[in-house]
């Protein structure tokens, strides 16, 4: 019994295939980190400032259909140069500011919208900071349980098209599934000039049996 096992494991014949499935789709969550920067020689005149700029801020955002659970005010960061011991000989504005708010949105469009209209602001004397990493807007999408059985289905079926043209080239006959595994999903953005679309993407693995 156990040679014939052996026989039976040694004729066994398989073919292993994978199926790529992809699917472009659109950010339904938005975190916008609103922030700018000030700096002054008076303090108090500083500060006066920062608040005056936060409630114009609030009431762009508000005017562009942000509401309040919506908004997080942060905590204005104030540098004194003179209290930094290599920074005492810079010439420049002593005090150095950072403030603003973050909105978290699922509604992105309305964040585009509010873009678009951020002279007005700067017209305001705002001018809220965009190149910096930090306060770079992420664009996320969380539908994913929705589209996983889509998506796994098209990649097992693209699997089985390879091995049904593998079967075929080999004048083989394409059997029942041994193994199969489904790779992580992945999620990035699609190009560097529309973070708002994502492609997202999994891999499946199959191993088919082979008969003659």
């Amino acid at each position: 019994m156990s040679h014939a096992f052996q026989n039976i494991k040694e004729m066994e014949r398989t073919v292993q295939v994978k199926g790529l499935a992809e699917q472009e789709v659109m950010a339904d969550t938005v975190i916008w980190p609103v922030f700018y920067k000030d700096a002054d020689n008076d303090l108090e005149a500083l500060v006066a400032r920062i608040e005056k700029k936060n409630s114009a801020i609030r009431a762009f955002l508000t005017l562009h259909g942000f509401d309040e659970g919506e908004i997080t005010q942060a905590t204005p960061s104030i540098v004194d140069k003179y209290a930094q011991e290599y920074s005492q000989n810079e010439r420049g504005f002593r005090y150095i500011a950072k403030s603003g708010m973050t909105v978290f949105s699922h509604q992105p469009i309305k964040v585009k919208q509010a873009l678009n209209a951020l002279n007005s602001l700067a017209k305001q004397g705002i001018a809220i900071t965009q190149d910096d990493y930090q306060n770079r807007i992420e664009y996320m999408f969380t539908g994913l349980n929705d589209i996983k059985p889509q998506m796994v289905q098209e990649a097992t079926q693209k699997a089985r098209e390879v091995a049904l043209k593998f079967a075929k080239d080999s004048d083989s006959q394409l059997g029942k599934i041994k193994s199969a595994r489904q790779g992580q999903f992945s999620i990035s953005d699609r190009d560097s000039n529309t973070p708002q679309i994502k492609t997202v993407r999994v891999v499946t693995s199959v191993e088919y049996y082979l008969s003659d």
